[in-house]
């Protein structure tokens, strides 16, 4: 088998285990529904006892003794409704705690491949929607509509007119189903795209809310999302008026058959071809013959959204990269490279780094200055394996990153990215990476980061819980926690992209004594730098500018100063024109 036709039964395995074991229940649930409707015979089959045997005989007992076995058979048939409603609400719960971590794993990815935080968190949302469609009144209706052709025989057997009347009768709803479904799902689709760019302005609007209110734009800002939020609101609003204008159509026309029953029954009892009671059993079962149908139209709008949901589901877990599960490697020791890799900006796939190589040994530290927008952030997120290399390997010991679990990983890197953000638990559990907290490693990391007397002073010490993102700390303290949790677990290789962006002189010197301890114990760091102090301990430098690794060498070869002598001001690496002076 070809690796591409491996992959695809592969994505089709995945796909099927989302629904595995949900087609016996609800295979069952449909039998049991037929059950019910049978039972919902009960009321049409009591009105013609009550009109044709006991108003005729006149008898007491018999009145009470077929009043008795109907309210039995109405308790059972509720009991059972009451069951298949119950047996519903846990299927849902199922798919949920089956499907919801794959979705949620792949809200985690999508950002990395260009999709906006709204549009992957929509993702998620759509496990909601279709949970709460399997404990919904669309599913019943869908389950009853199977069944109809039981109530349209009862209806046949009490007269061949009556009917054919109700077989038209849901031939015109079932074309208003059809063209309910016609009308409404190009707009359906649309709601789901709006909705997601309403949940990124939303979001974007919420992660900006200092800026935004220090800034004085609040109202630019709610404009943004009222323009977003009007136009899920116009899409909503003409998608739920076709809906609602032909549930109420197929409501009236439901209620105008069974008058033309009544009326049809009537006209026949009078010519001697039934009895009064069929005429009002054939009213109720022709009412309930349609009702599934008048269900539906009435649900159609969260019948189509849970189909999008579902097909966006499927599509989701079909997208998922395959955990091939390598073989486990002894951890890293060595070495650590960089060979010909070539980046892509994953929401515009513009190249922004092309053929970088890097080679680095246990030991080495490398920091990498150059001009902004030059692609050094790029090329730190395509080492840590969070952007996808479109050339080129990233490897760790000479094996390709592709090699190592996640298991793996996660012991060998530790990165702190520019834009760092901390969870809502303890400091433990934030340095610790959310895992159970090893003591000694998490105070080892803290006091490595130059943060543990921080913490320790601190009354509740490593467990003061902090909140959405640390908002109770000063942007230098979250920095110091975040640089901690790259340091956590004393991994071979430290990614750092700007460590002392929020830092005073005290954090700069953590920061660089930091550096430092992981090359003595035999790691490798790289460090972004737009300030020299973070340079303090690295051995080699890189220059990256427009998208390209213009030099690399020792940092004594490339950051010559221009002048020597105790006045000379210290350099800016990151303007170009200072770049070009060290380089020249």
């Amino acid at each position: 088998m070809s690796q591409k036709a491996a992959k695809k039964t592969e994505r089709d395995e995945r796909v099927a285990r989302i629904t595995e074991g949900m087609r016996s229940v609800l295979l069952y649930v449909l039998g049991l529904s037929g059950v019910i409707n049978i039972l919902a015979l009960t009321g049409a089959f009591y009105m013609m006892q009550i009109y044709d045997r006991a108003l005729l005989s006149g008898s007491i007992p018999t009145l009470a003794m077929i009043s008795l076995l109907a309210f039995g058979l109405f308790v059972f048939q509720g009991a059972l409704d009451v069951l298949r409603s119950q047996i519903l609400q846990r299927v849902g719960a199922r798919f949920d705690h089956r499907v919801a971590p794959d979705v949620h794993m792949m809200t985690i990815e999508m950002p990395r491949y260009g999709f906006s935080i709204g549009e992957s968190v929509e993702r998620g949302r759509m496990v909601d929607t279709l949970r709460g469609f399997f404990g919904g009144p669309g599913l019943v209706a869908i389950l009853d509509l199977p069944w109809m052709p039981i109530f349209i025989a009862f209806v046949f057997i009490l007269h061949p007119y009556l009917g054919a009347l109700t077989i038209a009768g849901a031939g015109v709803l079932a074309l208003l189903t059809i063209l309910t479904e016609f009308l409404t799902r190009r707009s359906n689709a649309d709601i789901s795209r709006a909705a997601a760019a309403r949940s990124s302005v939303a979001e974007a609007n919420a992660r900006n809310a200092d800026v935004i209110r220090a800034m004085g734009f609040s109202g630019k800002a709610v404009k943004l999302f009222r323009d977003a939020n009007e136009e899920h609101l116009r899409l909503e609003a003409g998608s739920g008026d076709i809906t609602r204008t032909f549930g109420a159509i197929s409501k009236v026309l439901r209620m105008m058959l069974q008058s033309a029953v009544l009326g049809l029954g009537a006209y026949l009892t009078i010519m001697g071809e039934m009895t009064a009671g069929a005429i009002i059993a054939a009213s109720v079962a022709s009412a309930r013959a349609l009702a599934p149908i008048d269900a539906a139209i009435g649900n159609w709008k969260n019948i189509i959204m849970s189909k999008n949901a579902y097909s966006k589901i499927k599509e989701t877990i079909a997208a998922m990269p395959s955990d091939p599960k390598p073989m486990s490697l002894p951890d890293p020791k060595n070495e650590f490279s960089a060979d010909n890799v070539t980046v892509v900006a994953p929401s515009t796939g513009q190249v922004i780094l092309a053929d970088v190589s890097i080679r680095l040994e246990a030991g080495q530290a490398l920091g990498l200055i150059g001009p902004s927008g030059g692609g050094k952030t790029s090329l730190m997120r395509a080492l840590a394996g969070v952007w996808p290399v479109l050339r080129g390997h990233v490897r760790l010991d000479r094996a390709d990153l592709s090699q190592w679990s996640e298991e793996s990983i996660a012991r060998c890197f530790g990165y702190l990215p520019q834009d760092y953000t901390l969870f809502d638990t303890s400091i433990a559990r934030n340095i610790a990476r959310l895992d159970d907290p090893d003591p000694e490693k998490v105070i080892a990391a803290a006091k490595t980061a130059g943060v543990h007397d921080l913490i320790v002073g601190m009354p509740d010490g490593y467990e003061t819980q902090l909140g959405a993102n640390g908002v109770s700390l000063s942007g230098g303290q979250r920095q110091r926690i975040a640089l901690a949790r790259a340091l956590y677990g004393d991994p071979f290789v430290v990614l750092m992209d700007e460590p002392n962006s929020n830092l005073d002189q005290q954090g700069e010197a953590a920061v660089s004594e930091a550096i430092r301890a992981v090359r003595e114990r035999g790691g490798i760091v790289i460090v972004v730098a737009h300030r020299p102090s973070a340079l303090e301990n690295v051995d080699l430098i890189g220059i990256v500018q427009d998208g390209s690794l213009v030099r690399l060498g020792s940092k004594s070869d490339i950051m010559k100063p221009k002048s020597v002598g105790p006045t000379a001001p210290e350099q800016d690496v990151s303007q170009p024109g200072k770049v070009q002076e060290a380089v020249s």
